[in-house]
C-alpha cells in the first residue's frame, strides 16, 4: 500500500503533521501577496507548525489552524526573515527580519554546493595549487561543507561555506578515495567570492580507489543465500486513516514529517481497557551533529550539524520494496517546498511494517505443568536520508509490551583525508595513504511528553550498592536511588553506566492499582557525549552534546536543542538558553532532551562502504500499567503453525 500525495492532500486538512501539496502552494501564494516571496528569496525551510498550547494567543484558535514556518532568504544579500503564515486565517502572523550577525545563518540551500564548486574552477589560486599537485581541475570535485565559527571576524554576518577537493577520474568514480590533502578554500556563497584559498603543500593523493561495485573489490558474488519471504497472507495488523493516523496493537500514533527533523511521531498512546492513555505528544531527532577529531589546519573545523544546518527530511529517500524495506510494507509519501516554493514529493519516503521479535514471553512451569510462550513483535516506522558521503536510517520502534525504542542507523561512505607518514592520534588508515579521521554521530531526542497528561516529572535513578554491616551481615543487599529533577538547573545530567542510571518520566497525579505514579523508564546505551574540549567552538555551539540529559518547561518556541538559527551561530542558543531560566519542573508540562550517539575510530571494514552502524536508546513502560500489558496476547497468531501454549505438557513452540 502507497500512499501518495494525492491521497494525502484528499485527506482532512486537519492530519496532524502532514503538509499537503496545495497547503504549499497556498503558503508561496501569501507571502508573494505580502511582498516577502518574489524571484530573489529563496524558501530555506518551510514546515508545519505544531498546534499552540498553553498560554499562545494562537491555542484560541484550535488544532484547525494550519499554521507554516518559513526561513527566507535572499539572494542579494538583504537579510532572511523568519515568517508565521495562518492558512487558516491566510494571514501572514509575523515576519522577523535577521540580523545574521547575531542569529546565526538560515540552513544551506542545495544551490549553493554548485556555487563552491563553480567558483573555485575560476579561483587563480585554487587553479594554482591543484597545478602544483599534477590535477586537472575538470576531474576535482569540491565537497560544499559548513563553515562554523572560528576566528575569522571578517566572516560574522556573511554567508560561508568551506571546500575540501577530491579527485574523481570517471563519472562513475569513488572521489571520497582520492583525497587532496593540505588544501582548502573559504566561500562566501552570497558575493561569490573566494575569500580564503589554503595551500599547506601537497601530500600524496591515495591511488587505490574504492569503487565498491567493482568485480575487483567485489570477487565473486556469494550465491549461498538461500530466499527469505516475509508475508502476511491476511495483510499488516495496522490501519491507516486520515492520511496518517495509525492503528496498530493498542499503539495510536500520528506520522509526521518535518524537512528538518525527518519523521515527527505525534499523540503516541496506548489502549489500556477502555482508556485511550497518552504517553508522548511529540516524539523527534530534533539535531543532529558530526563533530571531527583532527587537528589539522586543513580540517579542525568540520563539524556538521546535519539536522540544523542541512535539514535531514530534505534529502530523504525515496525507498524500494526488497531493499529498504522487506514485508508487507505500507509507504507515505511527504510532500515539502523545494526552495522555490514549490510542492515536491518524496515517494515511499516513511516506510512502515511489522516484524517479529523473537520472544515477548515464556515459561515452562514445573509445578503447574504449563508451558506458556508468547512471541513478540513490533511496528517499525523509519526513514533514509543521504547527507554528503553518510546515509542515516531513522527507525521508531512499538512493541507489544509497551516499550518504545529509537535506533539511528549509520552507513554510506566515511569522510576520507590522506593517511600521514608516520602515523596519526587522530586518524585511521582504511587503505595504502588512505586515511579517515576520528569523529562522533551525536543526536539529540526531543521528548515532548504526555504521561497520561501533561503533568510530568523526572527521577533520576541508580543502584545502590550497601555496606556490609547491622541489618545487612553478609553484604549482599544493594538498592536504588532516586533523585527528583525539581528544577531546570537540576534537569542537566550525565550518564552512568556504573550506577546503571536511568530516567523516570511519571505522572504524580494518575497512580496505579498499588498507588505509585505511573510512568515510563529512559534507557541510555551510555555511549561518550561531546569528546571536544569544553572551551571549543563546537562545545558552544553544540552544548547539547555534552550531557546525556537535559529537561525543560515546554515552551512552544523552543523546538531545537541548538536553537533556530545553528549555521554559523557562535553557540549559546538553544538548551542553555532554556535551562537559564531555571523553571519549575516538578509535576508540569515538560520535555525531556536526550543525547546519544556513536564514537567512530573508523576500521579498516568501514571502506569502501560502511556496514551499518546502530545506536540509540529505549523508553519502557515504569508502573504506568497495573501488570503486563502482553498478558492478552495471542498464542498462536500463525494459525497454520503449530500451538504456543499447552497445558499439562511441556510441548510448544521456541
Amino acid at each position: 500500500m502507497t500512499l501518495t500525495s494525492t491521497d494525502t492532500a484528499s485527506a482532512s486538512v486537519a492530519a496532524y503533521g502532514l503538509a499537503t501539496a496545495p497547503e504549499i502552494l497556498d503558503v508561496r501564494s501569501i507571502l508573494q501577496a505580502e511582498g516577502l516571496f518574489g524571484p530573489r528569496h529563496r524558501i530555506a525551510y518551510l514546515g508545519l507548525l505544531d498546534p499552540a498550547r498553553g498560554g499562545h494567543p494562537a491555542a484560541q484558535a484550535g488544532a484547525a489552524d494550519r499554521r507554516f514556518r518559513a526561513f527566507i532568504h535572499d539572494v542579494s544579500g538583504a537579510a532572511p526573515r523568519d515568517v508565521v503564515v495562518s492558512l487558516t486565517r491566510r494571514t501572514v502572523e509575523s515576519a522577523v527580519e535577521l540580523d545574521t550577525a547575531v542569529t546565526g545563518e538560515l540552513p544551506v540551500l542545495e544551490e549553493e554546493f554548485e556555487v563552491v564548486e563553480s567558483l573555485l574552477a575560476t579561483d587563480e589560486r585554487w587553479l594554482k595549487a591543484l597545478a602544483g599537485r599534477g590535477l586537472d581541475v575538470e576531474k576535482v570535485r569540491v565537497a560544499p561543507l559548513s563553515a562554523g565559527v572560528f576566528e575569522y571576524p571578517e566572516e560574522k554576518g556573511r554567508r560561508i561555506l568551506r571546500g575540501l577537493a577530491f579527485v574523481q577520474d570517471f563519472p562513475e568514480d569513488s572521489a571520497w578515495a582520492h583525497p587532496v590533502d593540505g588544501l582548502v578554500a573559504y566561500v562566501d556563497v552570497v558575493s561569490k567570492e573566494v575569500t580564503q584559498v589554503i595551500d599547506l603543500g601537497a601530500m600524496p593523493i591515495p591511488a587505490e580507489h574504492g569503487n565498491y561495485t567493482d568485480p575487483e573489490l567485489t570477487g565473486p558474488i556469494r550465491d549461498t543465500q538461500k530466499p527469505i519471504s516475509i508475508t502476511q497472507p491476511e495483510g499488516p495488523s495496522f490501519t491507516v486513516t486520515g492520511g496518517n493516523h495509525v492503528e496498530w496493537e493498542k499503539w495510536s500514533v500520528d506520522v509526521g514529517f518535518d524537512v528538518r527533523e525527518g519523521v515527527v511521531l505525534h499523540n503516541l498512546a496506548f489502549q489500556d481497557g477502555g482508556r485511550k492513555r497518552p504517553i508522548i505528544n511529540r516524539a523527534s531527532i530534533a539535531e543532529m551533529v558530526v563533530p571531527y577529531g583532527d587537528p589539522s589546519p586543513i580540517r579542525s573545523w568540520q563539524n556538521y550539524f546535519d539536522t540544523g544546518e542541512y535539514l535531514v527530511g530534505q534529502y530523504a529517500n525515496s525507498l524500494e520494496l526488497g531493499c529498504d524495506c522487506l514485508g508487507e510494507i505500507t509507504y507515505l509519501s511527504p510532500v515539502i517546498s523545494d526552495p522555490f516554493g514549490n510542492p515536491r514529493e518524496i515517494r515511499n519516503g516513511i516506510c512502515m511494517h511489522e516484524e517479529d521479535w523473537s520472544i515477548l514471553s515464556k515459561h515452562s512451569d514445573l509445578w503447574s505443568g504449563v508451558t506458556y510462550t508468547r512471541r513478540n513483535r513490533r511496528l517499525v516506522i523509519s526513514f533514509f536520508t543521504t547527507i554528503g558521503n553518510y546515509d542515516y536510517g531513522f527507525y521508531w520502534y512499538l512493541y507489544l509490551d509497551g516499550t518504545i525504542e529509537f535506533e539511528a542507523k549509520a552507513t554510506g561512505i566515511v569522510f576520507t583525508s590522506a593517511f600521514p607518514e608516520g602515523g596519526s592520534d587522530n586518524i585511521s588508515q582504511l587503505a595504502p595513504g588512505l586515511g579517515a579521521p576520528f569523529h562522533q554521530h551525536l543526536f539529540s531526542a526531543r521528548l515532548d511528553m504526555a504521561v497520561d497528561g501533561f503533568t510530568n516529572r523526572v527521577e533520576e535513578e541508580d543502584v545502590v550498592r550497601q555496606p556490609m554491616g547491622p541489618g545487612n551481615e553478609r553484604g549482599n543487599a544493594f538498592t536504588r536511588k532516586r533523585t527528583l529533577l525539581a528544577r531546570e538547573s537540576d534537569g542537566v545530567r550525565e550518564a552512568d553506566a556504573r550506577a546503571g542510571r536511568t530516567w523516570i518520566i511519571s505522572n504524580p497525579e494518575s497512580r496505579n492499582r498499588l498507588g505509585e505514579p505511573v510512568g515510563y523508564k529512559l534507557h541510555s546505551h551510555n555511549q561518550p557525549t561531546l569528546m571536544a574540549d569544553p572551551g571549543s567552538s563546537i562545545a558552544r555551539r553544540a552544548a547539547f552534546a555534552t550531557k546525556d540529559l537535559w529537561v525543560t518547561r515546554h515552551a512552544d518556541n523552543e523546538r531545537y536543542p541548538t536553537g533556530d538559527f545553528v549555521n554559523q551561530h557562535s553557540g549559546g542558543a538553544g538548551l542553555p538558553a532554556y535551562v537559564a531560566q531555571d523553571r519549575d519542573i516538578d509535576g508540569q508540562d515538560i520535555v525531556v532532551w536526550h543525547t546519544f550517539g556513536l564514537t567512530h575510530f573508523p576500521r579498516v571494514e568501514d571502506w569502501p562502504i560502511m556496514p551499518v552502524d546502530t545506536v540509540g536508546f529505549k523508553l519502557r513502560p515504569e508502573g504506568f500499567f497495573d501488570r503486563s500489558p502482553g498478558l492478552d496476547v495471542p498464542a498462536n497468531p500463525n494459525r497454520q503453525e503449530s500451538s504456543c501454549h499447552t497445558e499439562g505438557g511441556s510441548g510448544g513452540c521456541h
